[in-house]
């Protein structure tokens, strides 16, 4: 069921996954399941969830923008999405997987090993505390995260490199989310370009990507401590 539901739902979103995408999905999902039994990854679960709600929505982002050949960081990435249903569909990224759990991490690390990613970095750090090499190197920053924009662009937005971007996938009021960061986000050097909607396939469900262009570098002041930043929203 997976294969098949993954299959027709990259037609129906007009995207051509990598050759070997769909053993490595199926392999995903079968790792996720195990670790799910032990650890709280994800409250998604089932062959078609899973491919629906995780992988289709995740690798949407290939519709956006070009990722081939380009260094992706994916902030907060939990049990590996966006970025790594991304790097799957599109091997030829270059992935880093920031997330501040160390398990969560450790289980990423194993199971990219698995999927034959030895490129794939996971890393462990909270994003406002990751080390200073990382700031301004990558042409995409993504992140699923359930943070508001105006607090995820601040995260965020000191990763990316001036020309580069950052993809913040959301659901409902994803628009107003866009208007209350925008003043953030032209403070941190970039640019609300636009908002992208697109369907789940197989559902009723439409999700949005605000898609933030990088136009100058990111004060030095930012980001601030988490603390501060929820405190003191930009």
């Amino acid at each position: 069921m997976l294969e098949q539901l993954l299959t027709e739902g990259f037609a129906a979103l007009g995207i051509t996954p990598d050759a070997d995408a769909l053993p490595r999905f199926r392999l995903y999902y079968e790792r996720l399941t195990e670790q799910n039994r032990v650890m709280n990854l994800t409250a998604i679960s089932g062959e078609e969830d899973t491919a629906r709600l995780h992988f289709l929505d995740s690798a949407a982002l290939l519709k956006l923008t070009t990722f081939e050949g380009r260094r992706v960081i994916d902030v907060g990435t939990g049990a590996g999405f966006p970025g790594l249903a991304l790097k799957i569909a599109c091997p030829s990224l270059e992935l880093t997987l920031l997330d501040s759990l160390d398990k969560r991490v450790q289980f990423l690390s194993s199971l990219c090993g698995e999927l034959g990613f030895p490129d794939v970095i996971c890393l462990h750090a909270r994003a406002e505390e990751a080390p200073g090499e990382l700031r301004e190197s990558f042409d995409i920053a993504c992140s699923r995260a359930v943070a508001r924009l105006n607090l995820l662009s601040e995260l965020c937005l000191p990763f990316v490199k001036v020309g580069g971007q950052f993809l913040a996938m959301k659901g409902p009021g994803a628009e107003q989310e866009a208007d209350e960061a925008e003043a953030a986000i032209t403070q941190l050097g970039g640019r609300l370009a636009r908002l992208a909607a697109y369907p789940i396939p197989g559902t009723d469900t439409r999700h949005s990507a605000v898609v933030i262009d990088k136009l100058r570098p990111t004060p030095k002041k930012y980001p601030r401590r988490w603390a501060q930043i929820k405190k003191q929203p930009l």
